[in-house]
């Protein structure tokens, strides 16, 4: 019983090791968002507050010092959830990097991050200036990971085939549409240009080989599920 299943698990690390070598720049950024998170639960409030902040691509780090704050501010998770990350890398940023190359695949991550970063604050700058946002809006913490992953769900669109293409793209607008219609906050303006950005990264995906089907996809689930039928 004990070697059956010992010889069902054998092959099991290097079938992991094959699926991640696939896609190795969005497992090691994994890497060290797990390493961070980790440091961001050791830290105390203040100290967390105090990483986070000099890490934060606001209004006044953007203007002191944009380079080390652009790079550093998509290395952390304000607040944890490194699993959900976990999960929500692996449905869009490995499909992602193993259809477009990991350096198209980080162009368009590069491009959305920083992008994204200076549309959504220079909107909040027009606020401040004109008297619609606090000046300490300034300072507030922007750091994370999510303008990059707007910016690849978006470019995703073109990677699923007619005309599910539609319906996944309609979806992903709607998503990140509501939030700025409802009541926008930099961030949502943010994710939102972000996703335009990523749609604007279509020279990239040309000549890119396949296309995911999701009816096929379903069908081939099923047949495997149920080998009998």
């Amino acid at each position: 019983m004990t070697d059956s299943v010992v010889g069902r698990l054998a092959p099991l690390p290097r079938a992991v090791w094959a699926y991640v070598r696939r896609a190795p720049g969005t497992f090691a950024w994994l890497a060290i968002l797990l390493v961070t998170t980790i440091v961001v639960h050791l830290l105390s409030p203040g100290a967390e507050r105090q990483v986070l902040g000099n890490r934060s691509t606001n209004l006044h780090h953007l203007a002191e010092d944009p380079l080390r704050v652009l790079i550093t501010s998509a290395f952390w998770l304000a607040g944890g959830g490194w699993l959900l990350y976990f999960v929500v890398y692996n449905i869009f940023h490995v499909p992602a990097e193993r259809w477009l190359g990991t350096l198209r695949w980080l162009a368009v991550v590069v491009t959305a991050h920083v992008g994204a970063t200076y549309l959504s604050e220079g909107v909040l700058y027009w606020a401040i200036r004109h008297g619609h946002a606090r000046e300490s809006a300034a300072f507030t913490l922007d750091v994370g990971v999510s303008y990059g992953l707007a910016g690849v769900v978006a470019v995703l669109t073109y990677l699923i085939v007619k005309p599910w293409r539609y319906l996944y793209l309609a979806g992903v607008l709607v998503f990140f549409t509501v939030p700025v219609l409802a009541g926008p906050t930099f961030t949502d303006i943010g994710h939102l240009s972000a996703v335009g950005i990523g749609l604007a990264c279509y020279p990239l995906t040309r000549g890119r080989p396949g296309g995911w089907n999701p009816v096929a996809a379903a069908q081939s689930l099923y047949r495997s599920l149920n080998p009998a039928v």
